[in-house]
């Protein structure tokens, strides 16, 4: 396992409640009890890495469309089995409302809005409805999707992140083995980084997922008010992270950011990624480790254990529980970068 620390830290609470008063809607919620830095400290963090040749990546036609045409390597989320167009509009931004998809095998359809493809497992559903944990609910609010790039995301500067901008150049250096492929930005809350990858041109194909209806809203009128910007090669899809509507071994890559510590079960979500990863496919997620004097706290198990259950948001307390957790669910090659409680985590499928 890699691993670098940089940056100078001094122990500080940070805000993780959010209140009556709207100017602590600038906080993420769920990220108690991290180490700041001084707002003058520069992010400096790399990792050493022996050259890799890059792996064989097919490349597919972006977008899909036209009656009963493939739909690109989605997948029906009830059985795995692949999707396929029935409708003549193609299903990249700005195009998807009249889209249908329809499963082969089970038969059901999924149905696209203006912004996104409706591809949870109870799409579609007219009496049935459910709630996900208070950490995913709370990011499905439209308060809380508007603000995240207002205000929101740039508090993350307190917990170590270094910034978009930086984290995709940090992710990119992971990214090279997969470079032309077709990337998964999951968790995309409102599209921050499925602009910058999409804007980058080094990907065949950028799908933005989110389980959030608001945070796709927020992604696809970032999208619109962007000048020259290739739609044709981005697709916004609201899914379940513990059941990704994609076929096995078909995507080359997958970025989460700042987001692994939101999933209710990221075991069940790390599994799926695996799933759905090419062998030699990529996984590169940022998140917070809370280690150093948080761990020898007498009731952070039970900290944690309660904050799972109750809100439904998991915090790591060590590298090795990541690299663990990255083994378990099938992946190889773990690294981790880190400043502070920052940590950009990669690890990828075994090769075949």
């Amino acid at each position: 396992m890699n691993s670098v620390i940089t940056g100078n830290f001094r122990p500080a609470f940070f805000p993780s409640q959010l209140s009556k008063n709207s100017a602590r809607f600038l906080f993420r919620p769920f990220t108690t009890l991290v180490f700041t830095r001084s707002l003058t400290a520069k992010v400096r963090a790399f990792v050493e890495t022996k050259p890799t040749a890059p792996i064989a990546v097919e490349k597919e036609e972006s977008g899909g469309g036209g009656g009963g045409s493939s739909s690109c390597g989605l997948a029906c989320p009830i059985c795995y089995n692949p999707l396929t167009v029935i409708s003549d509009s193609p299903i990249y931004v700005g195009s998807t409302v009249g889209s249908n998809l329809q499963c082969n095998t089970c038969k059901k359809t999924y149905s696209g809005t203006q912004t996104h493809l409706d591809l949870v497992a109870s799409s579609g559903s007219k009496q049935y409805d459910e709630s996900m944990p208070l950490a995913t609910e709370l990011f499905r609010t439209p308060v809380v999707s508007f603000l995240y790039e207002r205000g929101w995301r740039q508090n993350f500067v307190f917990g170590g992140f270094p910034g978009p901008e930086k984290e995709f150049d940090m992710a990119k250096n992971y990214l090279k083995r997969v470079l032309g492929g077709k990337i998964v930005d999951a968790s995309c809350g409102s599209g921050m980084f499925t602009r910058l990858f999409a804007k980058s041109g080094l990907f065949s194909q950028v799908i933005a997922l989110d389980y959030s209806e608001n945070m796709l809203r927020q992604c696809y009128e970032f999208i619109e008010q962007e000048e020259n910007f290739p739609k044709e090669k981005v697709t916004l899809v609201r899914a379940d992270i513990s059941r990704l509507p994609f076929e096995s071994s078909s995507i080359d890559a997958v970025h989460a950011g700042a987001a692994l510590h939101c999933w209710p079960s990221p075991s069940t979500a790390v599994a799926e990624i695996s799933r759905v990863l090419r062998p030699g496919g990529v996984f590169v997620a940022t998140t917070y480790i809370f280690d150093g004097l948080f761990t020898f706290l007498p009731f952070v198990n039970t900290f944690r254990q309660n904050m799972m259950g109750i809100a439904g948001s998991y915090f790591a307390v060590s590298e090795r529980e990541l690299e663990d957790l990255c083994r378990t669910c099938g992946l190889v090659g773990f690294t981790c970068m880190r400043n502070g409680p920052f940590a950009m985590i990669s690890a990828r499928k075994r090769s075949s």
